[in-house]
């Protein structure tokens, strides 16, 4: 596929459809389309904007595979987007628990953090998330020049400690978080193998 078909078509609807779980969420919202955010609304927010920083997350991750399995490296162009959107909600995600859920209550938040182990591998995740962010611009890429690849080699670790979280933090059904670890353990096995094979 052609670059500049990349730019204008496919990078623009990609962006679009990254909004919609936002766009849903204010929706519901402000109930119109008589559409509500349920009996828990707070939970509702919080758990879809996890949910799809996660699954924006393990999308990034794939992107280099599905490049080569689908010989698509047009792909790569898609990369920065989908990294940026996975910051974005998984940010949304925390600041909902924070602001929202917690209401910046310090005691609340300590002892909320101390009760329950999954906050501070979600928001150790999210802090290693933050370089990545910012360094995701051309300008930094050629500051760091190699440094920014083992940088963003961060991903890996971000990425089993969101699985981790959602594992931690779903309370009986953890079929859909074993989904995300068997998706996880498929593109990071896939990586040891293409590494192995050069050697």
């Amino acid at each position: 596929m052609k670059p500049a078909v990349v730019r204008r078509v496919i990078k623009p609807a990609l962006f679009v459809a990254c909004l919609l779980p936002l766009l849903s969420i204010l929706w519901r919202a402000f109930e119109l389309g008589g559409s509500n955010l349920g009996a828990n609304p707070v939970e509702q927010v919080q758990d879809t904007f996890g949910q799809w920083g996660l699954r924006l997350l393990v999308t990034t991750l794939a992107i280099t595979p599905l490049r080569d399995w689908l010989n698509a490296p047009w792909l790569a162009m898609l990369r920065r987007m989908l990294g940026l959107f996975a910051f974005a909600y998984v940010s949304l995600h925390f600041l909902t628990w924070l602001v929202l859920d917690q209401g910046l209550h310090w005691p609340s938040i300590l002892a909320d953090i101390a009760k329950r182990p999954f906050i501070t591998i979600g928001f150790l995740a999210l802090l290693m998330l933050v370089p990545l962010a910012v360094t995701s611009t051309n300008a930094m890429m050629r500051r760091l020049g190699r440094r920014w690849k083992t940088l963003h080699r961060l991903i890996y670790p971000i990425c089993v400690l969101a699985v981790w979280h959602y594992y931690w933090q779903v309370k009986a059904d953890v079929r859909e978080p074993l989904v995300y670890a068997s998706l996880l353990g498929i593109l990071l096995g896939w990586r040891v193998w293409k590494r192995s094979s050069r050697l």
